[in-house]
Order: C-alpha cells, then structure tokens, then sequence
C-alpha cells in the first residue's frame, strides 16, 4: 500500500504543486484518493482535456483584454493591477454563501488586468459541501473568530489603541461585512518577526491619517501569520515581503477580486495615495452597487406595501365576517352563562340552605351528648360544688356537680347548652385570675380550688 508520503511525492509531481501543506490539504479534502483529487483539480482548472493549463491562462488573459480594450481606448491605464483569487476551501467552508451572492467584480476596472486565478485550490464546488471529507482540515468559525480578536488584542498591546478597526471575526465574516457596507476590504497580514513590522506599523499603519483614512474608507482585516487563517491568507495572496497589506473584494464564482497590494516599508505618504486612487477608482462600481441594492430594496418595499393593502383590505372583510359570528356567538355565551350562573346560585343557596340544617343538627346531637355525659344534677351536700357560669351575653347558668368532678366536665356542662354561637373558648375565674384551660382538664373541681362554690365566665378565644 502507498503511503502518505509517497501519495504526497507523486501528486506534487502530478500537479507541480510546491506548497505540501496546500497539497496535504488538497488530498486531505479528497480523504487521499490520489485518483480522484487529480481528477477534481484537472476539471476545474481545465475544462478542455485537449488544452493544456497554460494555454487556457493565456485565453483567459487575453479575453479579459479583448473585452477591456473599449474602455481604456486613448486613455492610460491607472496602474491598478488586480488579480483574481480562489480562497483554499478551509478559509471560505465557513461562509460559502458569501461568493455567490457577491458583487460580480469581472470587468469592472479600468486598466491593466492581470488574470491570475488559484484555481488550483478550488478543487469544485460539489466537494465544498461535503462535511466528511473537509470538516478534518476546515477550522470553524469560531476558531477564526477566536484568532481575529487574539490578533487585535497582540496588536494594542504592541502598538496601542490608534489603529485600524481590524474586525474580531474571521476573514471570511470581513469580507460579508465589507460586502454589505459597499466597502472594500482593507487586509494586513502581520510578521510579527519580521525586522520592518515595528516601524512599519508604528509610522505608517497606525499614523493618525493612516488610521482616519482606512477607518473611514475600508472595512479591515488583519492577522497573524502564525495563526491559521493569517497563514492560509498569505498563502492564497501569494505575499511574498513583509509587511504586507492588501485590498480586496468579494467576487463571483468563489473568488476575491486583489485589487492592489502594498508589499515592504512603505511610508504613510506613498500608502495613502495608493489607497486613495484604490478608492478612487472602486467608487463607481460601489456606488453603482449600493444604487442598485436600493432598487431593489424600494421594489420590494413598493411590492410589500401593495401586498399589504391587499391583504389589509382582504383581512378587513374577513374582520367584519368574523365580528358578525363572533357577536352572535357572544350573545349565545352571555345567554348560556347567565342561565348558568341562575343554576349555580340556586345550587349554592340549597347547598347553603342544607349545610346549615346538617350543621345544627351536628350542634344539637353534641348538645345531647354532652348533657348524657353529665349525667344526674346531684343534690346539696357536703360533697356537691356550686358553679355559676356567666356567657358573654349577660345570660348566666348554674348547677351542681360532684367535688370530684373534673373541669372537663364543666366544659361539657357548657357545650350542653345552647348560650354559644363559637366553640373555642376558655372557663375563665376572675379573683384570682385563672384560666382553666387544656391541661387542667384533668383536674378535680376540689383539686382546683373551686369546692364548695365557683363563679366562672365564658371568654371567647381568638
């Protein structure tokens, strides 16, 4: 069986491709079918078998100036050079739905066009939604995320605040921001060993001017090399000195339209005047752009508003219709629960009405059987205790019951009798104070103090 390298070795050959990370990557996306990425890289960079790849370079160039010749008649490039960049699938899987969607930027600049694709890394667009086989060697969104603010952090912390308002997301979610702003993006590519890097960034990146310029102007973007998307970006803008800047566009078909890049020391002076002609010169296509999303955008507020009034005057006469039922209906539950509520109050005043009967019966039986409790008044005698018992009404009772007798017996004496509308209450003497309550229920009526007589009154508890 062939190993990875050995796969690694004979697609490099293949395909004369230096870089064996991109190669690694490539075969990675293809889960090391040798066969089947050769083929995929094959079809998309030649679509005619009987063309070599050169050749199709060479037509595509020359297309491109065919096609440009009517503009730049009489007139003198503006040495804007741009070239046309396929993103390795790693950096854009988080956001394909970008290129699709985006400005198409093929023939809108006014000069030299230099049609330089890297096709060669954009190995179909039916292998991009493939999760299994790109899901291994795709960082995910949130890891570009996590890098972009790792890298705005490093950079106050090296340069300070003054700066450009790199975006803390990731290359991908830039260009979108860009996209949707009518802004083009402004990116930096960051070497943090490189010898220029301090200085550069010191005197030029992060000049007061340098920094209102691109604030105003650009939406940024800026990584580390050290980091993966940082890598994969200066791999995919072919960056090949130090420091690093470019501006780019979202462009159709998967790609990023490069349209200048700043490579070296390089002065704020000679920065800003290569970035105002790249404003410049990109203004009427983003103004066009931004003219033509406002149609359509006012097409389709005039579209709503028409479907809105037909749906309001649609929803109107249903309202009506649906007022109309749902008064009768109203009228039919009023009716319905008035002769309801008629029933539940007849129901309640008989449960009422029943209740109070089950309730004084309830109180008569407890009467009786607490008067058989007492049994027999015994007569005077040395023996007897005399005991009046005065209610809270001012009615006063009195009667005679053995010494022995308990207090709970006077209790029951009282619950004999019909003289009290509550049952919690306490036997009560007033000289000295003493109230005879649960626990001297036990005691006898000598035991108590109250041989031979006793005045008690009734005193209801709360």
């Amino acid at each position: 069986m062939v190993d990875v390298d050995d796969k690694l070795a004979y697609f490099q050959a293949i395909t004369g491709l230096d870089d064996p990370d991109l190669c690694t990557e490539i075969l990675v996306a293809h889960n090391w079918d040798l066969e089947l990425a050769i083929s995929t890289l094959t079809s998309t960079t030649n679509p005619n078998p009987n063309v070599d790849n050169n050749s199709v370079e060479v037509e595509s160039s020359d297309l491109a100036r065919q096609e440009l010749q009517p503009l730049v008649a009489g007139a003198t490039p503006p040495g804007l050079a741009w070239k046309l960049i396929t993103l390795p699938i790693s950096v854009i899987s988080g956001s394909l739905g970008l290129i699709s969607g985006a400005i198409g930027l093929g023939f809108w600049v006014a000069g030299g066009v230099v049609s330089h694709s890297l096709g060669l890394l954009g190995y179909g667009s039916n292998r991009i939604g493939d999760g299994s086989s790109s899901s291994t060697s795709t960082p995910s969104v949130l890891a570009a995320a996590v890098e972009a603010l790792a890298f705005v952090t490093s950079f106050e912390k090296d340069f300070g605040r003054s700066r450009p308002n790199f975006v803390t997301e990731g290359f991908m979610d830039a260009l979108q921001m860009s996209r949707q702003e009518f802004k083009l993006l402004f990116v930096y590519l960051h070497s943090p060993d490189h010898p220029d890097t301090p200085l550069f960034c010191e005197r030029s990146l992060c000049s007061e001017v340098m920094v209102a310029f691109i604030n105003e102007n650009f939406v940024s973007w800026g990584g580390s090399i050290r980091a993966s998307e940082g890598f994969k970006m200066s791999n995919s803008l072919k960056a090949s000195r130090f420091p690093f800047c470019a501006v780019v566009m979202a462009a159709a078909n998967q790609r990023v339209a490069l349209l200048q890049q700043i490579e070296g020391p390089t002065s704020p002076e000679q920065m800003l005047t290569v970035l105002q002609r790249v404003v410049e010169e990109s203004n009427p296509v983003l103004i066009s752009a931004r003219l033509e999303a406002e149609e359509r955008r006012t097409n389709v507020l005039l579209r709503e508003e028409q479907d809105v009034a037909y749906q309001a005057a649609l929803e109107a006469d249903q309202a009506r219709e649906r007022q109309r039922k749902e008064e009768q209906e109203r009228l039919g539950r009023e009716a319905a629960e008035a002769e309801k509520k008629r029933k539940e109050e007849e129901e309640a005043q008989e449960r009422s009405a029943r209740e109070a009967i089950e309730k004084e019966a309830a109180l008569a039986r407890r009467r009786q059987e607490k008067a058989m409790s007492l049994g027999d008044e015994p007569e005077k005698g040395p023996g007897v205790t005399q005991v009046l018992v005065r209610f809270p009404s001012g009615e006063r009772k009195e009667r005679r019951f053995h010494s022995t007798s308990t207090i709970q017996s006077l209790y029951d004496y009282v619950d004999s009798l019909d003289c009290l509308s509550t049952e919690k209450y306490s036997l009560v003497s007033n000289f000295p104070r003493v109230i005879y309550n649960q626990e001297k229920y036990s005691l006898s009526l000598k035991e108590a103090g109250l041989h031979p007589q006793a005045s008690l009154f009734v005193e209801a508890n709360s």
